[in-house]
């Protein structure tokens, strides 16, 4: 590989056949493990209100830390619609730590050890032998495997049915803020 492009381009050809679940289909349900070891359900969460997920790579992911960081932005607003906010990644509790204390995050962020959630949710890939190459994603895995989610965002309403969802192969590609806002102004009403 010699371009960044070409090297892009082939990561997101290996995830093209990653769907994820969609709207109207019912979220899996899930119990994981937060920064500080305290584990976290979907149910739990639904109870107090609507819950956005967002599957991100890992905190070596700078896209992946550009979009969380753009959720913090706007957490206030979200939370005034009585939604809470989860992010999931396959890395390790201390790692998700990191992306919580360099991000300032004041969300919940879980750490899938065994990418059970998302596998649940159609999102895990093997993004390829040049891929790995340049990244050792065994290292970097809670489960010691070389696969990654597609990144995604779920707004989950609180019959834990999926009001809207953002699966896209080119992990580039995130849910705009104005499409997440105005579904749970949708929901809300």
């Amino acid at each position: 590989m010699s371009s960044l492009k070409e090297f892009q381009k082939l990561v997101i050809k290996n995830a093209s056949h990653i769907n994820g679940l969609k709207a109207g289909d019912k979220a899996p349900d899930f119990n994981l493990p937060n920064a500080y070891g305290k584990n976290i359900s979907l149910s739990k969460k639904l109870e107090s209100g609507i819950v956005l997920i967002k599957f991100y790579r890992g905190e070596w992911c700078p896209i992946c830390n550009l979009d969380l960081r753009e959720i913090q932005k706007y957490i206030q607003e979200i939370k005034s619609f009585n939604a809470s906010v989860i992010a999931i990644s396959p890395q390790k509790p201390d790692d998700t730590l990191t992306v919580l204390e360099k991000n300032k995050l004041e969300f919940e962020v879980l750490s899938d050890l065994k990418q059970d959630t998302i596998k649940a949710y159609n999102l895990q890939f093997n993004p390829g032998k040049d891929y790995l190459k340049r990244r050792d994603l065994t290292l970097l895995n809670a489960d010691g495997s070389s696969n990654l989610p597609v990144p995604a965002t779920f707004i989950i309403n609180t019959d834990q049915i999926i009001e809207a969802a953002h699966v896209d192969p080119n992990y580039t590609e995130r849910m705009p803020i104005i499409d997440i806002m105005n579904t749970l102004k949708r929901i809300k009403r």
